[in-house]
């Protein structure tokens, strides 16, 4: 799998701009601390209505306007979200990349799935969604080895 960091102060922009404009697959929120962790939510998304809100007493995730999972952000979080994105190869094996790639590569099979990742309060939050969320360049986290990437809803296809 490979994750394309975002600034944080995107975040929820980039949440909002995901939910609205493409088919969210699976909401997954663990508790960190082991592989696996205190699985909190699990839900399969095909059909329903995923939304969020944020106030002064944190985020609230809603399946089908029932809250599924609140985040004080009490501690607050240092990092944005990353966009990751899930490809396999001609006999389905999961292509691992260990450094930052081009995520336009020619070489690399488009991705499956994508997917938005963030740690909030101590748990891991992931949001599935089918095929490409495209990207693009926003700035340098750690020039020359290290890109903020944001959600690009405008991207050309080839």
């Amino acid at each position: 799998m490979e994750q394309y960091w975002m600034p944080k102060e995107l975040d929820f922009k980039h949440l909002r701009m995901c939910i609205d404009n493409f088919e969210a697959d699976q909401l997954f929120i663990r508790l960190m601390g082991s592989y696996g962790g205190t699985i909190k939510v699990n839900e399969k998304l095909e059909g329903r209505v995923l939304d969020f809100k944020k106030n002064d007493l944190g985020l609230y995730i809603l399946i089908d306007n029932k809250e599924m999972f609140h985040f004080p952000l009490k501690d607050g979080y240092y990092k944005g979200f990353s966009l990751a994105y899930e490809r396999f190869d001609e006999k389905e094996r999961p292509i691992i990349l260990i450094s930052e790639k081009n995520p336009y590569d020619s070489e690399l099979p488009e991705p499956k799935n994508s997917f938005l990742r963030q740690v909030f309060d101590n748990h891991l939050f992931e949001l599935y969604f089918k095929g490409r969320i495209d990207i693009k360049f926003h700035s340098w986290w750690n020039k020359p080895h290290s890109k903020y990437w944001e959600i690009d809803l405008n991207r050309k296809k080839p």
